[in-house]
């Protein structure tokens, strides 16, 4: 009995010390665990506005939501990229390719046009005298007509009067020729030749019908009466265009202007026949661009004598080769979303992970299969050649920046980040701008245009006091505010205004972060709501919101974004 006494107490020893030891381990575990979240969530972000990354826990600045912890990996992302799985990529085949640089080249620099009546060669058949259509000869659009054939014939009551003066005044030439000739001159004014006013003399007889005879040769391209008609003299009867000279008339983009110049040799094919090329040279570069359509007309004078170039051909020109010294970029067409007026590029910013962001480029030159890139990319990067819109729709998925998602909608950033360096004597000089800023975005909580018109201008005017050195340090900065603030003026609104006052501040904070020392505390506020809905910033003294954007409609809308310093 005893013996399993023993046993009995052993086994319930041995159940304590283990569960003691067990207790411990899941102790250090959770402790360890603990830390690993802690690490993990060393940034939030809010599930509807993943841009908004915080180095703790709060609200969201934007909608008001509980911020979560950012997921983390080996890269850290910015707020503008995103993360793809391996499988992904595999599945949507998703193709990445260099951006090269070499030299500018024109080569291939393709323009579609069509093939148009010269308007040299144009002109309107007019009827020399007014009356009724009794025949139309020439009846179709289309048919060929020659100087000399004659194309109508008109009752003109007009015409009939002045016969009869001209055989009263045959009476009466010897005792006044002076209104014989005039009578005679009528007629040969109403374009009656030598031949037809001695038939009347002849004749003395009326004729009430009289024959239109075409004054130039060509085509007609547009018919503008029918028999019966009524017309006037000088009245337009059909339009004619000869067509043994034609113009290709083309459409160029404004960024290709500058690969175009009067004279350049250019190389025409035709739909109808494509093997076959014409060359020629730009007759003519339209001065005036087209604002609908944001093109130039170009125009090139061609030899139709063969007939064989027909107005309203499709036409293709090809520049011929123009190398300059000048290094490009130039990008597959392929890897080009386009938005309307942004052009959006995807570039892989990671060697070995698969992160991506978007990017707005501006494009140049095209060619047959490549766009030159004038700014957005540098050479060297990585970007999407093929799959370009399935990545972008992962980006719209996580909340990045899209096609959808404008770059400006929501940013919780500046865009402008230039790094410069100032020294004390400039952030000493500089402070009188920043006091001028101030009462400037004061002025505009107040929502009091005449008064912003004033501190806009005692802004500029601040700015003005700074030397050239000092200038110089801004790089164009000065000159952009310069610029801007003479758009806050007396004549323009309150909503105007604060367009430009936003430009002003994101130049004015950009240069806040580069100072060292501060006079005052300088804050960085942001209401989602200013722009339309895209979100604006400004520089206050306060963390207490006076919305500059709004002023008492939405005085307190916003949120501080940033402390950048205070007074030393």
């Amino acid at each position: 009995m005893k013996k399993y006494i023993i046993y009995i107490v052993i086994l319930i020893v041995g159940i304590v010390i283990g569960k003691f030891a067990l207790s411990g381990e899941k102790t250090h575990d959770h402790s360890h665990a603990e830390d690993a979240t802690a690490e993990t969530a060393s940034l939030w972000t809010c599930s509807m506005h993943p841009q908004i990354l915080q180095p703790e826990a709060g609200d969201c600045p934007i909608c008001g939501m509980d911020l979560i912890p950012a997921q983390t990996s080996t890269t850290e992302l910015s707020s503008d990229q995103f993360r793809m799985t391996e499988n992904a990529l595999t599945l949507a085949n998703i193709e990445t390719s260099t951006v090269a640089e070499g030299n500018s080249e024109s080569a291939g620099l393709q323009l579609t046009g069509t093939i148009e009546a010269n308007e040299k060669t144009n002109a309107i058949q007019t009827a020399h005298f007014g009356g009724r259509i009794e025949k139309l000869y020439v009846n179709v659009t289309g048919e060929e007509v020659r100087k000399g054939q004659r194309i109508a014939l008109i009752y003109s009551p007009e015409l009939v009067t002045t016969q009869q003066e001209l055989i009263t005044a045959m009476r009466m030439k010897e005792s006044q020729p002076a209104l014989y000739k005039a009578v005679r001159n009528k007629l040969k004014l109403w374009k009656l030749s030598e031949a037809q006013i001695q038939q009347i003399e002849t004749l003395k007889k009326v004729s009430s019908k009289f024959p239109i005879y075409a004054s130039v040769s060509g085509v007609v391209t547009e018919k503008m009466v029918a028999e019966g008609n009524h017309v006037m003299e000088g009245g337009a009867l059909f339009k004619v265009s000869n067509l043994t000279t034609v113009w290709a008339s083309f459409d160029a983009y404004e960024q290709q202007l500058s690969s175009l110049k009067k004279g350049d040799n250019i190389s025409i094919t035709t739909n109808a026949n494509p093997n076959a090329e014409i060359s020629a040279k730009i007759t003519f570069i339209d001065p005036v661009l087209n604002t609908a359509t944001r093109t130039v007309a170009v125009k090139v004078e061609l030899n139709n004598r063969d007939k064989q170039l027909k107005p309203g051909m499709f036409v293709t020109g090809t520049l011929a080769n123009k190398t300059t010294k000048n290094t490009t970029l130039t990008i597959p067409k392929s890897a080009i979303l386009w938005t309307g007026k942004r052009s959006i590029v995807y570039v892989k910013t990671s060697a070995n992970e698969p992160v991506f962001e978007a990017r707005e480029v501006t494009l140049g030159n095209a060619t047959s299969d490549r766009y030159e890139v004038l700014s957005g990319l540098s050479a060297e990067d990585q970007i999407v050649t093929n799959g370009a819109f399935t990545v972008d729709a992962a980006a719209q998925l996580q909340g990045k920046k899209s096609m959808m998602h404008s770059p400006s909608k929501n940013s919780t950033k500046v865009n402008l980040t230039k790094k410069m360096e100032f020294d004390a004597a400039f952030e000493k000089m500089f402070q009188s701008t920043m006091n001028a800023y101030i009462e400037l975005k004061d002025a505009f909580v107040k929502s009091d245009a005449t008064l912003t018109a004033a501190k806009s201008e005692a802004f500029r005017n601040a700015l003005e006091q700074l030397t050239g050195s000092q200038r110089e340090k801004l790089n164009a900065y000065w000159s952009v505010m310069h610029k801007t603030s003479k758009r806050i003026n007396k004549d323009t609104s309150i909503e105007v205004q604060r367009k430009s006052f936003q430009i002003i501040s994101d130049h004015m904070i950009a240069i806040a972060e580069n100072l060292k020392s501060f006079d005052q505390q300088l804050v960085v506020q942001f209401c989602p709501m200013a722009g339309n809905d895209k979100g604006a910033y400004w520089l206050s003294t306060e963390k207490i919101i006076r919305n500059p954007y709004f002023g008492d409609a939405m005085l307190t809308c916003g949120s501080v974004m940033k402390v950048l310093g205070s007074a030393d």
